[in-house]
């Protein structure tokens, strides 16, 4: 079985270290994912202390595998890096803007999910942090992130101390659209979604958020309006101040 069929977010740890030669590797290894303009617009900050992981560890709300994980990847829009290799040959940049955000935080992405692949591969386990872009400014704080370099993802590794079940997804029903995009119908909605919502776990999440429909768990409890309109103007601050607004 492919070991994308049976991946697990992991996010307790085993205290055995990852040894410097295999994490370089595999940040090596993932250098060969695709990338607008082979400029590799990323840069990955490897934070190993205790010391930095305490000063990342509330930016992604004092999570405990952050600092339990023996590392902790923080992978960046970089386009810092371009527009100094720019300035150093006479040539003129014009990367502050938000295209080409867009631009590096793809490439940072891309380079993101095939590090995963190849880690998972060889049975390191891993968690992907979403709060990356909830507080970005605490992040470019703690590692003193320079304009034009802007956190998108971070990564906690290690060698897995679990084995939690797998959860659900989306048949290739509910997300493939032929030739053009179908917008969906309530049967549709009812069609792609009903799987999930029978589930006994997701029943005992509405019973213990006491709300009457899985949607309402996430609108209400766990992604709200308020929050994502607050963290959305955290992160426009960040762009703002990464020069990229």
């Amino acid at each position: 079985m492919k070991t994308i069929e049976t991946r697990r977010t992991i996010r307790k740890y085993k205290a055995d270290d990852v040894s410097h030669e295999l994490l370089n590797r595999l940040l090596a290894e993932a250098s060969r994912t695709q990338t607008m303009g082979n400029l590799q617009l990323y840069s990955v900050v490897v934070t190993r202390s205790k010391e930095g992981k305490e000063a990342l560890a509330p930016a992604h709300f004092n999570q405990p595998m952050v600092k339990e994980a023996p590392v902790v990847l923080t992978i960046c829009a970089d386009f810092r890096r371009t527009t100094r290799w720019c300035e150093e040959r006479k040539a003129q940049p014009g990367y502050d803007n938000f295209l080409s955000f867009i631009n590096a935080a793809s490439d940072a992405l891309l380079y993101t999910q095939t590090f995963c692949n190849l880690a998972e591969e060889e049975g390191l386990g891993l968690c992907y942090l979403g709060t990356t872009v909830y507080m970005p400014e605490a992040i470019i704080d703690a590692l003193k992130l320079p304009e034009l370099v802007m956190p998108v993802a971070t990564l906690t590794v290690g060698w897995p101390d679990e084995n939690p079940p797998l959860t659900d997804r989306l048949s290739i029903e509910a997300f493939v659209h032929e030739e053009q995009y179908n917008d969906y119908s309530s049967n549709d909605i009812d069609r792609h979604y009903a799987a999930k919502e029978a589930l006994e776990e997701n029943i005992r999440f509405c019973e213990i958020n006491h709300k009457e429909t899985l949607a309402q768990v996430f609108t209400d409890c766990r992604y709200t309006k308020n929050d994502n309109e607050a963290m959305s103007e955290g992160m426009i601050r960040a762009l703002k101040k990464q020069k990229f607004l």
